[in-house]
């Protein structure tokens, strides 16, 4: 690891540059599983027709990919790997690469959250909790990615 004296500054990124996520790009085992999962019972909006990324269309046609917009705009990737495990068979131990994906929701509107999952018998990884930042739920998708829905504090 550099220390601070030792970084290059013609050789970093500036502050401020990096404007947004872009995308997120998750590679799921079962397409429709995880379409529904994202688009039915997350509710985030599916791209179809001219809404698919021109660099995705012949893939999405094929049905490797399914392409949905977050609320903020951004774009999640499902990649069909129908291949995949997950690097431990058990859902509960963490990922290496990453963590989990948040979604941020109205305090008003996560204890709904929350029962949608529990009626979908979604299996959640860890019950409500409170914090000084904020509510949140941990719950799998079908793949067993962590997935969470947070609120700040009312």
């Amino acid at each position: 690891m550099l220390s601070d004296t030792n970084i290059n500054l013609n050789n970093v990124i500036s502050p401020g540059s990096l404007r947004k996520v872009h995308h997120i790009a998750l590679n799921v085992q079962d397409m429709q599983a995880s379409r529904h999962f994202y688009g039915n019972i997350l509710g985030l909006h599916e791209l179809k027709g001219d809404e698919v990324p021109e660099t995705l269309v012949t893939l999405v046609q094929a049905g490797k990919v399914a392409n949905f917009r977050t609320p903020d705009g951004t774009i999640l990737d499902l990649f069909w790997e129908p291949e995949l495990l997950p690097p431990d068979p058990n859902p509960e131990r963490g990922f290496t690469r990453a963590n989990h994906l948040a979604f941020d929701i109205a305090p008003e509107l996560f204890e709904n959250a929350v029962e949608v999952l529990r009626q979908h018998q979604i299996k959640i990884a860890q019950e409500p909790v409170t914090r000084p930042t904020g509510r949140g739920v941990y719950f799998y998708d079908p793949d067993g990615f962590i997935v969470e829905i947070r609120c700040n504090p009312e």
